[in-house]
This record gives C-alpha cells, structure tokens and sequence, in this order.
C-alpha cells in the first residue's frame, strides 16, 4: 500500500468526485466548499504532480479558451491505481475505525 498525506487523500477524492471537469480551480473549490480548507493554488499544484508521478493521477489538457487568455486547462483523472489506493485507505479506517470503543459509524457485526 502507498503511504498517502491526509491532504494527498482529499486532492484524489476531490478528482474522482468532480470526474471529467476536475482541474486545479474546481478541485480547489470543491476542498474549499465540502472540507472547509483553502490550499494554495500552489500547494494543490505541488500535490497533483506528486500523486501523479506516484502513478495515482493522469493528466492531459484541454482546449484554449478566450476566457483564459488563450491558456488550456490541465485535467486530471484517477487511474486504476490511484481508485485501488483510495479504497485501501478506505478499508483501513473503517478496520481501525471498528477498534474504538463508543465510536459510533453505524457498523454493523
């Protein structure tokens, strides 16, 4: 299993949920809009590029746009890896989750 930041996790959920219109402003937005935060477009840059060098991302560009200056738009999309990454996480917290005595997440036994 490949060791991910919290912040790693979210950016890769952020692009599975946002699917074909995931580039660097809208998975700001939506981080900013469902998690409370507000990273840096630099630091979200920063982590598209590690999780995409960890082979958990792809990216390609999109058309130029008059509305941008004439400048594409990177997307990204999770690769099979990255999915298989995320639901490993997934199971690891709901398995450590389990262990905590008064925790209630609406498990079932």
């Amino acid at each position: 299993m490949i060791k991910l930041g919290a912040f790693e996790e979210l950016v890769l959920l952020a692009v599975g949920a946002l699917g074909e219109e995931a580039y660097g402003v809208a998975i700001k937005a939506l981080l900013t809009e469902k998690g409370g935060k507000k990273p840096s477009i630099g630091a979200l840059h920063s982590a598209l590029y590690r999780l995409e060098d960890k082979g958990l991302l792809k990216s390609w560009e999109g058309g130029a746009t008059a509305e941008r200056g004439g400048r594409r738009k990177k997307f990204y999309s999770l690769t099979s890896f990255g999915i298989k990454t995320l639901e490993e996480a997934h199971q690891l917290r709901m398995d450590l989750s389990k262990d905590i005595k008064g925790l209630n997440l609406g498990f079932h036994e």
